[in-house]
């Protein structure tokens, strides 16, 4: 079987045509067009076309290069094909596909033109265009090749409609080529190209040689193998796999190994690993360089924040203020080759170091490495969020042969209600007016009409909150404002206050995208007046099921893993899976003798209950479980508020300061706080260390302390997020679903918090610990059916006698109870 190297029309004349500077004053509206999605105008232009105009033709083009196929295809917007022609090229349009010789048919003479169009959207008034754009012309000009190829026509017509979003006005710029003129810059391009289609297809056998004889790194835990082929049959019949796997199994691995198997053997482009911490990203990147010692040859990125790669001393994004920024396309296709025939690991330091060679932005930099990479380690908004997806891949209607490896799943479902929500505040609307007020007219005036209907719905929200039928008049007055502000950023370039309109312009475009995709049922349309003052209109997604469904459905296969999905049910729901989905439970692989598992039945968080008394319970709690054995503790609390009246309680009556040390989360803790907190847990203790920490925080997911470095956890409370209107709401909605309301909105997302916290302590099999949970609501039936199955020989204890219990645990060796 011929190698494919595969390339959409649009990712090859972007790749290829690019040149100038990154300048986000401009570019953040997609260059001449405002890119909100323009299916429903394109559609409206094509049904007005007639009966000669054929719409979203498929086109490929085979370039057969020895070793390897170069497959570039792509969706021409529509094809006019004058009656004349209808006979010799309708046929062949059907097939859609052509080689780099093309099929003749006799010609035709005709005064007429076959013409390829290309549709795009935008905002900008379209007396400003003078001419096309360099690359959308080119994306035509490709499709007018691929006919032209399948065809023995003397010429051929291109196009460029563009349509305000707006007012829906049209302008065209048509162009006419000859068989030759269009042939001859087709070939130049793919000249271009070839280099790294020719490196691509070397590389591929050098990879593929090295995963077929690569063995499994370590002798298979239990259950392990079980879990490697699951996951390796999945992909095969392109599932979508949830895999509940507890700590210890080593998921990761046996997700990572029968992935690459399948890249090998040609079942796969692409992995993209997806996680949504930077220390899962890391996890990920140690299972490489453990495969790279058993001889492993593999190309791949960690995509880092622009933040946190960012060089400078801000993130302003033009030539003007950044060096790296100011001719970056003129330069990055021969940075992106250095690095790749120089190294394996895109890692963020190589990122950083090739960046500086090439004075190329580091950012923009792996983002393009991607293209080149077998396996993309990165955060779940590359592919999830609508705002940072990766365009490179999945901008296009078509699917790729890509694998979604996705750790730590029970936090795609929260993390996707937030990507598929938004809102917009009243005040921020008069905020940008007095920016902009002296400086243009047009954009005030169009920002006080937006402001006049929100001051309308405040007046009609009369208790705080507000459900609202929909957003229809404000979206028509969003939409105005928007190619305002279009029109505002073409204007003013050098505008003083750009980044707070640029941030403003965001949001709206965020909304407004949320606003035409979203649908009724998973959705709650409100408005709220804000414990501050502030007025604001929000799009709530309480079901993100069909949006997190379109996205795997542009990969081949995707596997959920986690250690807590808890219920299974939820989670199946709420990322889009369907009834043929299979989902598996792998075995713990830790002796249960090595953990004890307490359930207090005679304290709870529970709000009417709370006061002294129980917190003076959870303080003698957290003593005795403490005395019991010296070594590291964290103390899980539902908010920071708790936390401190516990505290206050702990250490005025039952702090031992010649023995115990205590050390506190605070609210707001920098990333260089949040690190020395943690490495105090990084080593066994002989003394007793205790950490005071909020569930489901940063301390209480996501960290790896083996080796004993954490020897007991103590949550208090069922982790319930605290009621608050959107929960409510939420509840609501999903009552209208049929579903269990609190369950959905509370009682699930709580449960996961409890169940990732009690997974700090037990981390490899020779660790020993203990873990509390100091609320008798777990003895509820509703809650005992969220504990894993791990979780079968629990121990009831009262304080009075969890002393007696954690004795006989740490004293013999031997399960309790």
């Amino acid at each position: 079987m011929i190698p494919e190297i595969r390339i959409s029309v649009r990712g090859l004349v972007e790749f290829i045509m690019r040149s100038g500077d990154i300048d986000r004053r401009r570019s953040s509206t997609g260059g001449p067009e405002v890119m909100l999605e323009g299916a429903n105008i394109h559609r409206m232009i094509q049904r007005r076309m007639g009966k000669l105009y054929h719409p979203e033709v498929y086109l490929k083009c085979i370039i057969k290069r020895g070793d390897a196929d170069i497959i570039i295809d792509g969706r021409a917007d529509g094809i006019i094909i004058p009656s004349d022609f209808e006979d010799q090229v309708i046929p062949l349009l059907e097939n859609g596909s052509s080689d780099a010789v093309g099929v003749r048919l006799p010609s035709v003479e005709s005064d007429q033109h076959v013409v390829v169009d290309e549709i795009k959207t935008t905002y900008r008034e379209l007396e400003r265009l003078k001419e096309p754009d360099r690359v959308h012309l080119a994306q035509a000009m490709c499709y007018a090749y691929m006919v032209t190829a399948m065809t023995d026509l003397p010429d051929i017509g291109v196009r460029m409609t563009y349509c305000n979003t707006e007012t829906k006005e049209i302008r065209y710029f048509d162009s006419l080529y000859t068989r030759e003129e269009i042939t001859d810059w087709f070939d130049k391009l793919i000249k271009e190209y070839v280099r790294w289609a020719d490196f691509e297809t070397g590389w591929r056998k050098i990879r593929d040689m090295s995963i077929e004889t690569l063995d499994f790194p370590y002798q298979y835990r239990s259950g392990q193998r079980e879990l490697v082929a699951q996951v390796y049959s999945s992909i095969a019949r392109s599932e979508r796999l949830f895999v509940m796997a507890p700590t210890g199994v080593g998921k990761t691995l046996a997700n990572v190994y029968p992935s690459l198997k399948s890249l090998a053997e040609g079942k796969a482009d692409k992995i993209f690993y997806l996680t949504a911490k930077t220390i899962t990203r890391t996890v990920a990147s140690d299972c490489l360089k453990v495969l790279s010692g058993g001889g492993l040859k593999l190309k791949s990125v960690v995509l880092t924040a622009k933040e946190k790669i960012c060089p400078q001393e801000r993130c302003e994004c033009n030539p003007d203020a950044c060096p790296y920024a100011k001719g970056h396309f003129d330069r990055i296709n021969d940075a992106m080759y250095d690095l790749l025939v120089n190294e394996d690991e895109f890692s963020r330091e190589k990122i950083l170091e090739y960046s500086d060679k090439h004075k190329v932005c580091p950012f923009e930099y792996s983002l393009d490495m991607s293209l080149f990479s077998d396996m993309i380690i990165c955060d779940y908004n590359y592919v999830f969020d609508p705002n940072a997806y990766l365009r490179r891949f999945f901008s296009e209607t078509g699917s790729g042969a890509y694998l979604f490896l996705i750790d730590e799943a029970h936090n795609l479902a929260e993390r996707a209600m937030k990507m598929y929500s938004a809102a917009l505040v009243k005040e921020h609307f008069l905020d940008i007016k007095r920016l902009v007020k002296d400086t243009d007219p047009y954009l005030t005036r169009s920002l006080e009409s937006c402001n006049r209907h929100l001051l309308t719905l405040k007046r009609e929200c009369e208790n705080s909150v507000r459900v609202v039928e929909d957003f229809d008049t404000f979206v028509n007055l969003l939409l105005r404002l928007n190619g305002r502000l279009e029109q505002f950023f073409d204007d003013h370039e050098h505008f003083e206050h750009t980044d707070e309109v640029l941030e403003f312009y965001f949001e709206l475009r965020h909304f407004l995208n949320i606003y035409e995709n979203m649908n009724e049922r998973d959705y709650v349309t409100y408005t709220r007046i804000e414990d501050g003052g502030d007025f604001s209109a929000h799009l709530m997604c309480a079901n993100p099921a069909k949006r997190v469904r379109a996205c795997t459905d542009k990969a081949k296969a995707t596997v959920f893993f986690s250690a807590t999905l808890i219920p299974i049910g939820y989670y199946r729901m709420m990322l889009g899976a369907d009834d043929t989905d299979p989902a598996v439970y792998a075995r713990s692989v830790f002796d249960p003798a090595n953990r004890a598992l307490l359930v207090a039945r005679d304290v709870t968080s529970k709000y009417t209950r709370r006061g002294e008394g129980e917190y003076d319970k959870m303080a003698r709690y957290i003593a005795a479980v403490s005395h019991a054995k010296p070594g590291n503790y964290i103390v899980f609390f539902p908010s920071f508020a708790m936390l401190q009246n516990v505290y206050d309680l702990f250490m005025s009556r039952y702090h031992d300061p010649d023995e115990q040390e205590v050390v506190v989360q605070s609210p707001a803790m920098s990333e260089g706080e949040r690190e020395g907190f943690l490495s105090r847990f990084s080593e066994p203790s002989e003394s007793t260390l205790l950490g005071f920490c909020v569930l489901g925080g940063i301390f209480s997911e996501g960290i790896d302390l083996k080796n004993d470095a954490l020897i007991g956890a103590m949550i208090v409370g069922t982790g319930l997020p605290m009621v608050c209107i959107e929960r409510d709401l939420m509840k609501r909605c999903y009552d209208e679903m049929g579903l269990d309301g609190f369950a959905y909105a509370y009682r699930y997302p709580g449960m996961n918090k409890v169940l990732q916290a009690a997974g700090r302590v037990i981390r490899t099999e020779e660790d020993r610990g203990v873990v509390a949970l100091l609320d008798e609501r777990f003895l509820e039936r509703d809650y005992m059916r969220l504990f894993p199955r791990e979780w079968e020989d629990y121990v009831l204890c009262r304080v009075d006698d969890v002393a007696e219990s954690l004795e006989q645990f740490w004293g013999t060796g031997y399960e309790i109870g």
